[in-house]
């Protein structure tokens, strides 16, 4: 007998799921926090500043549960605090998302080894140690969603960034090698690599008209991502609509891989 008519729009309901976000506060990270929210769930931001009143301001119409924790990601002594914080707040975690990234930029002749270990350690160490400690959370309740943000660098070299490539790359990895082991117990890890998107990290390049103008041209879409344009895949790699995906790296980039 066909199980078809059972599907509907609840399928992407994330009604009663808890949600942690890192670097939540700012830019994309935002943006899925708000869209986590907006499909239901309650949301645990981890953020390495303290200013955190836009984001209450932008959360709060929505009536969900919120928290927000200062952490210093690239600090593995802080991940457990993390996950007890978020327990103790709403008594799961259902979703993880690992969000949280930065990128330092000079010539390869150049770089420093601080910087490299810096971006390392956020990029690529935070993701495996955070998706370590919740997945300890998950298993025991055969269920639960982890979503890992790549990057176009997840595919390509680029240019003065060699850890936040080598992390990128890192990251599609650990995607693969954590959905190995957990799907067994009804755990998902995939992850999203958005293309070029206009936010506050990205300003500096779009400054530069020429170098504007070279990206765009590459683009089928003929534009930049808004971070609008990634909320609807995070909100289907977090609900039971993906219970099926796993291991996957989506690229929503206007068709950048593509060209």
């Amino acid at each position: 007998m066909t199980t078809l008519a059972q599907f509907s729009l609840d399928y992407f309901s994330l009604q009663g799921k808890v949600a942690i976000v890192t670097g939540g506060n700012t830019g994309l990270g935002q943006a899925y926090a708000y869209a986590l929210a907006k499909a239901g769930a309650d949301v645990f931001i981890v953020t390495h500043g303290t200013n955190w009143a836009e984001t209450e301001e932008l959360l709060a119409p929505l009536n969900r549960g919120v928290q927000f924790y200062q952490a210093d990601l690239s600090d593995e002594t802080h991940i457990d605090g993390i996950v007890d914080a978020c327990v103790n707040a709403f008594g799961r975690i259902d979703i993880l998302v690992n969000n949280a990234g930065t990128i330092r930029r000079a010539p390869l002749l150049d770089y420093k080894k601080e910087d490299w270990q810096a971006v390392m350690d956020l990029n690529l160490h935070s993701v495996y140690y955070l998706s370590q400690a919740v997945a300890k959370v998950m298993v025991p309740q055969k269920s639960g969603k982890i979503i890992n943000i790549a990057s176009m660098l997840s595919y390509q070299g680029g240019k003065f960034v060699p850890p936040y490539t080598a992390s990128k790359h890192g990251v599609v990895g650990l995607t693969k090698a954590f959905a190995n082991e957990l799907a067994e117990h009804g755990i998902q890890i995939n992850a999203i690599a958005p293309g070029y998107v206009e936010t506050k990290n990205t300003a500096p390049i779009r400054e530069d008209e020429q170098r504007l103008a070279e990206i765009t041209s590459r683009i089928p879409a003929a534009r930049w991502a808004t971070p609008e344009d990634l909320m609807g895949t995070v909100v289907f790699l977090a609900s039971r609509a993906s219970d099926y995906m796993n291991g996957h790296t989506v690229a929503v980039d206007g068709g950048w891989l593509a060209r």
